[in-house]
């Protein structure tokens, strides 16, 4: 038994036999709680498939492997149902797959879209939004994503569509470092789109406003965009404050527009400090504050809750906005 509690293969040469892991070994490595790896496991079909001797499950290295992929695109702001499409996916878990080398550029956008997808209709739509975003053919990729919020909505696109070319070409960048400017013109389209869909509400059935911004030194924003555009399907007018917003700002914000709910997104563990939402002000009636996104870390503020995915934001934010 090795101190990061693995076990070691009882016939071969042990250097050549590959560890398998308890799940406390694996929680640790992968730095998760061990109730997270049962819950993925439960859930998702993300578990240990070797047996030792009692019957004791063990992770090897292909389960690692899945589980190294999920946690990072979970991380990303993935919803864990998609990341472990991806992770269990042929194409992910392939050899060539963490090799820089024989992963060629144009086919890890693709091929990571279309198996995040296979079991959906929207696969041929991933690979063509995916073709056009690579070949930076603005026009056809924001006609690809506005004919899909136009047929399918909001959520269905964000989940299905452009969330898993977006984690195609992040890959396709932990690989070969290319690709910014994909990921930079694809999600000028999509926040196009979006918005064209968040101006049909016009003023919406809420009688207080939503607040949609990014955390201190949060970037990204593309988010708040699709749940602008997620609400706004269900008349509930919003108003997005954009990335990087000071605290100072956001809770200036609160006190002059008395929403009924307040959502901030953290992408990355650097902007996710939840001091920040301790500083907004106290109000009656409270507004519902929603932390979005993988990034946050520390105890919430009461009354505070944490949204996983597009889904659970829009649920938390149509019932406390009272349209």
């Amino acid at each position: 038994m090795s101190p990061d509690g693995a076990s070691a293969a009882s016939d071969g040469n042990p250097a050549d036999a590959p560890p398998a892991l308890s799940v406390a070994a694996v929680a640790r490595r992968l730095g998760v709680a061990p109730a997270t790896l049962r819950t993925w496991d439960r859930r998702y079909g993300i578990g240990p498939s070797e047996h030792t001797a009692g019957s004791h499950r063990r992770y090897g290295p292909t389960d690692l492997a899945r589980l190294e992929v999920m946690r990072r695109l979970t991380r990303q702001g993935v919803g864990p149902g998609e990341a472990a499409r991806v992770a269990l996916s042929d194409d992910e878990m392939s050899p060539a797959a963490g090799r820089p080398e024989t992963a060629g550029p144009l086919t890890a956008v693709p091929s990571a879209a279309a198996a995040a997808t296979a079991a959906s209709a929207a696969s041929a739509a991933v690979r063509g939004l995916a073709r056009a975003a690579i070949a930076l053919d603005v026009p056809a990729a924001t006609e690809i994503v506005s004919s899909t919020l136009s047929a399918r909505g909001v959520t269905w696109t964000w989940e299905q569509l452009v969330v898993p070319v977006l984690v195609g070409i992040g890959r396709r960048w932990e690989l070969t470092g290319e690709g910014v400017e994909v990921e930079h013109a694809l999600s000028e389209c999509v926040s196009g789109a979006l918005r064209a869909v968040s101006s049909s509400v016009g003023t919406g059935r809420n009688a207080r406003p939503v607040l949609l911004a990014s955390a201190e030194e949060e970037a990204h924003s593309l988010p708040l965009h699709a749940l602008a555009a997620a609400l706004a399907e269900r008349h509930v007018a919003t108003r997005i404050l954009g990335p990087r917003l000071p605290r100072a700002a956001l809770a200036d914000a609160v006190r002059r527009r008395g929403p009924s709910a307040v959502f901030v997104w953290s992408q990355l563990p650097s902007t996710g400090a939840t001091e920040q939402l301790y500083a907004l002000p106290s109000q009656r009636p409270a507004p519902l504050v929603v932390a979005g996104g993988p990034g946050w870390h520390g105890d919430l503020p009461p009354g505070a809750v944490h949204s996983p995915d597009l889904t659970d934001a829009v649920t938390r934010i149509v019932l406390a906005s009272g349209a």
